[in-house]
């Protein structure tokens, strides 16, 4: 199945300012993540923004949540934004697909993720643009999501998706501001 921004929803996971620092990659992940948001904003694609207990792991990333502006910030305890419920009435529950990025790949990012499959959406993990503490839970956790049904995939299949074809302003726009040089 391909990603269609009518149908999809961006879901960035607990990419917070005192876990970042812990994050193999981290940087390249937070890079990621914002690329992402920018690129669903421009193409229309709704934002959920997660953070898991922030008075301890702190707030969004400052660079993210700039990315993000006036998307939808959801808090939580439970490790799984589903299991939270934290996620009811936005935009990721109200679409058939979702786009999930974030922190960390094996925890809050993987239990989201294969919650909503369970539900019966389309779930599409960004490899490069999730992380975790080891590098060795990140790639269990891409297999694990892969072999329950999961998609994993890259940013720029995802930008291409939602983009579907070349021949439009917006493509210009997108292949201009993101794709090239980055």
């Amino acid at each position: 199945m391909l990603m269609d921004r009518q149908k999809g929803s961006l879901l960035v996971v607990d990419v917070q300012t005192r876990l970042l620092p812990a994050i193999a990659d981290g940087e390249a992940v937070l890079a990621n993540c914002s690329w992402l948001v920018g690129v669903a904003r421009r193409v229309g694609v709704p934002v959920v923004v997660s953070e898991q207990y922030p008075q301890g792991l702190g707030p969004t990333a400052a660079p993210l949540r700039e990315a993000a502006g006036d998307a939808r910030v959801v808090t939580k305890t439970h490790f799984s934004c589903v299991s939270d419920g934290c996620l009811d009435g936005t935009e990721v529950d109200a679409r058939r697909q979702v786009v999930v990025v974030g922190t960390e790949a094996h925890v809050c990012v993987m239990q989201t993720a294969l919650e909503l499959r369970w539900q019966g959406k389309e779930v599409f993990v960004v490899a490069d643009a999730v992380g975790s503490r080891k590098a060795v839970d990140r790639e269990i956790a891409l297999a694990r999501m892969r072999s329950h049904g999961i998609e994993v995939v890259t940013r720029e299949m995802v930008a291409f998706e939602w983009l579907k074809q070349s021949a439009t302003e917006l493509f210009r726009e997108v292949n201009r501001d993101f794709i090239r040089d980055n």
